[in-house]
């Protein structure tokens, strides 16, 4: 897939766990975990908005397109 999620990279940065921060924005760990290894589908604007906020980043800094 040619979305790549970073999502790993930025929890490192903050040193945050994910169940941390999936209690945060209110989802479940599993569902985070979905994300993080790139089986998601598709992501929820108001999901992305609250990563975004809980870890003071940018969607850039979480999903990156690359050509395959």
């Amino acid at each position: 897939m040619p979305i790549v999620i970073n999502l790993d990279l930025v929890l490192a940065k903050r040193d945050m766990k994910s169940n941390e921060l999936a209690e945060i924005i209110g989802i479940t760990t599993a569902n985070l975990s979905i994300l993080k290894t790139g089986k998601a589908k598709a992501i929820r604007f108001s999901t992305l908005e609250a990563i975004c906020e809980a870890l003071d980043c940018q969607p850039a800094d979480i999903l990156e397109y690359t050509k395959e």
